[in-house]
């Protein structure tokens, strides 16, 4: 007999075969190659294991590339942000933030590894056309209660007692297909390298050395002259190398992330930054009357940054990409302070918004999504400051609940030179696209070099442990009944339907498999 809790089950609607599509990295026009499913509801723990199986989700539409096939391998990355060090880069654009912050200072100048395009997740090129084409093709039969009504009916019946376990069965596949009426589709740290005693500059010379290095040589000399037998000199008679610095200084600790986000500003700083962590959802005050200036910005970044027309960035497409999340939220009381599910973190500077990270936060990870921002302040690297931002808010969340430790950044695609500054956030893993196991990064690039798709694993005898051995288990959801696909198989009789069922088995894994229930028309 089926349970109430089953209400929050996922439900996936599987699109047979490939789907083919314009790359929008190397720009084939049908290269890039992905299995998909519309997730018409999806636990944010079911989402949780099929990212780590290489899926990622461009609002309710979830897919995964054929790795093998794919002319750019999506790779899904995840930084490590327990053991993370911002490097020389990323210290430049916090401090940078900070200048603008406390002065009002403008700097121009790029950062070194700051990415050509924005941190976003990777979603399928053209995947608002995608979705309208799905919308389009869309045969279900919905139910003609509209969806909150039902949802109301739905809590009016759990109040009730108990009723007879046929009546169970009815009220429960009575609302999940009330769910599915919603009229959506069917279907490492930088270490200052000091010069050896006696192979300092000679400054007689033209430099050949940055001025920062020169000017630090000089305060070197300086304390020699004023202490020649002092401190400086106890360093040498002890073993150790002589610093650049005074002792006091040499004894600090590298500033953490947080102590270059947190730093303290003047009273009368020039400007003030707040970020919002905002629950994607209508029914929530802050998300909905902040909306209309969140969706203005969303389209002054698309047409400006991405030349898009304004007939592809409406309030439609938006809403759909990137308001509209299958995700459940979920305030387990052993979970963070704001649950999990999809938020938009929204940074609010002087007032105004000038930038949007789209985020899920899942039971082991940060998920981001994406990240629009507003073309004036694009001298701030904002692509960069968001995702130290969500790297430390990671680690914020990991202090209540300590099971969320990483944070996830999409796909790395090393054929993709614009792509590759994911890598930059170390320490970081790759998925390995036949095991699906983590492996660290550095192990990857060298086999990356000599070909876009690679197994990660180095164990040939390694298999997939999370495949698909038990199909027959797999939960289908079909006229109003939750059954196994043993079953299911057996009341229809129609062989036709079986390669199907076993490539989505095969993708999401025996796990997923038996918790989410496939819809069946």
């Amino acid at each position: 007999m089926a349970s109430w809790a089953a209400l929050s089950s996922s439900i996936v609607e599987y699109f047979q075969g490939e789907d083919f599509y314009r790359c929008g990295y190397c720009k084939n026009e049908s290269g890039s190659r992905s299995n998909g499913m519309w997730a018409h509801t999806m636990t944010v723990q079911d989402y949780q294991d099929l990212i780590d199986r290489g899926w990622r989700r461009s609002g309710k539409y979830v897919y995964k590339p054929v790795m093998n096939q794919t002319c750019c391998p999506q790779y899904t990355i995840r930084c490590r942000p327990l053991q993370f060090q911002p490097s020389k880069s990323h210290k430049k654009v916090l401090k940078k933030m900070l200048k603008f912050l406390a002065k009002g200072e403008i700097s121009r100048g790029n950062c070194e590894d700051e990415p050509m395009e924005p941190t976003m997740e990777d979603a399928v090129a053209g995947d608002v056309a995608l979705i309208n084409k799905l919308d389009i093709q869309c045969d279900l039969k919905t139910l003609s209660d509209d969806l909150k009504e039902s949802l109301k009916s739905e809590e009016r019946k759990k109040g009730k007692t108990s009723k007879k376990a046929e009546s169970n069965d009815l009220i429960q596949s009575q609302n999940i297909e009330a769910k599915l009426g919603s009229g959506e589709p069917s279907h490492s740290i930088g270490v200052l390298t000091v010069p050896k005693p006696g192979k300092g500059a000679d400054l007689s010379k033209p430099p050949c050395r940055k001025a920062k290095e020169i000017r630090k040589e000089r305060k070197r000399l300086k304390l020699m002259q004023q202490n020649p037998a002092g401190e400086l000199q106890g360093f040498q008679s002890r073993g150790e190398p002589l610093s650049l610095f005074p002792p006091k200084a040499r004894s600090n600790q590298p500033k953490s992330l947080e102590d270059l986000i947190f730093e303290s500003l003047p009273e009368n700083a020039s400007h003030k930054l707040e970020v919002r962590l905002v629950p994607v959802s209508f029914e929530d005050p802050e998300f909905k009357s902040s909306f209309s200036q969140s969706f203005s910005l969303y389209v002054k970044y698309q047409m400006a940054i991405h030349q898009d027309p304004p007939d592809e960035c409406g309030k439609t497409e938006f809403t759909r990409f990137l308001c509209s999340s299958p995700l459940e939220a979920e305030n387990p009381p052993n979970g963070p302070a704001c649950g999990y599910g999809s938020f938009h973190q929204q940074y609010w500077l002087d007032g105004k918004i000038i930038a949007v990270g789209v985020i899920d936060i899942l039971p082991y990870c940060v998920s981001s999504v994406y990240l629009y921002y507003d073309p004036d302040y694009s001298f701030l690297s904002l692509g960069v400051y968001s995702a130290l931002r969500e790297i430390a808010f990671t680690r914020q969340l990991h202090e209540k609940t300590s099971q969320l430790s990483y944070y996830y950044m999409g796909f790395y695609i090393h054929s993709c030179p614009k792509m590759k500054y994911k890598g930059h956030y170390r320490p970081s893993d790759l998925l390995c696209p036949e095991t699906y196991v983590w492996v660290p990064i550095e192990q990857c690039l060298p086999s990356l070099e000599n070909s876009k798709y690679c197994r990660f694993n180095q164990d040939p005898e390694a298999v997939d442990e999370g495949r698909s051995k038990e199909p027959d288990r797999l939960q289908v959801f079909h006229k109003k009944a939750i059954l196994p696909y043993g079953v299911y198989k057996k009341q229809r009789r129609d062989p036709s339907e079986e390669a199907s069922v076993l490539q989505y088995a095969s993708l999401v894994g025996q796990t997923c498999a038996e918790r989410m229930l496939l819809f069946r028309s």
